[in-house]
């Protein structure tokens, strides 16, 4: 079964320095119909303004990845992490007990595009950590890549819920096929571009969830960047 979440649906708010898109309910956007799918509680599409982003706030109990797509992001914590990504870095934290993190765009000419996904973790009260990694674009390209993953594998960041995340930059007619495990969920949210993925049509902030299929196909129709989460 294929259930397609349109990204035209998603909610939308614009702030003037954070132009945002939630797929799932977040804040003040509230969707009964769309509170998560499995342990995938949120992914946000942020525009954040140069020199504009996100104060100190705090967190717990979730695991938190950031994907950058365009642009740089400058990362700050309260344990004392600090770092700019830019696209091909995957950052993890796991707030578990509590953390404060801000994050900026530290760029006076340039918005940063990112997306900023929330799993729920396999269990509460751990202890906060941080983790980030860089993958090149030649290991995404027409390939899935795995970038996180419960045991950190093949050189994913490590995250503490049974999930896998892979990526892939797709030119016109590449394909990628991810089977999938009995039992086993899927959802596919595209960045960018265009794709259908096991013959539905899907553009740029569409999701899809998958269950009970043996795989997920994706061909492109359009140069694109796709994400694939690997549900139990």
């Amino acid at each position: 079964m294929i259930t397609v979440r349109p990204g035209s649906e998603r909610g939308h708010f614009d702030h003037g320095w954070l132009d945002t898109y939630h797929t799932f309910s977040f804040a003040s956007y509230h969707d009964p119909r769309h509170m998560g799918f499995r342990s995938l509680r949120v992914i946000n599409e942020d525009r954040v303004q140069p020199a504009e982003g996100f104060g100190t706030h705090a967190h717990r109990d979730m695991e938190i990845l950031t994907w950058v797509l365009e642009g740089a992001l400058e990362h700050k914590d309260s344990m004392g992490n600090g770092s700019v990504i830019r696209p091909g870095d995957i950052q993890r934290m796991s707030a578990g007990t509590g953390v404060t993190h801000s994050e900026f765009n530290p760029s006076r000419k340039e918005l940063v595009h990112l997306l900023q996904i929330w799993l729920l973790p396999s269990q509460r009260g751990l202890t906060p950590s941080y983790e980030e990694k860089r993958f090149e674009p030649e290991s995404r390209r027409g390939v899935l890549r795995l970038i996180a993953a419960r045991d950190g594998r093949d050189g994913a960041v490590d995250i503490h819920q049974d999930a896998d995340l892979w990526t892939a930059l797709l030119e016109p007619t590449e394909a990628v096929r991810h089977p999938l495990a009995a039992g086993r969920h899927a959802w596919l949210h595209v960045a960018r571009g265009k794709v259908t993925a096991n013959g539905t049509k899907l553009e740029a902030g569409d999701g899809a969830a998958f269950s009970s299929e043996p795989s997920v196909e994706v061909k492109a129709t359009d140069r694109a960047e796709v994400l694939l989460f690997d549900l139990s």
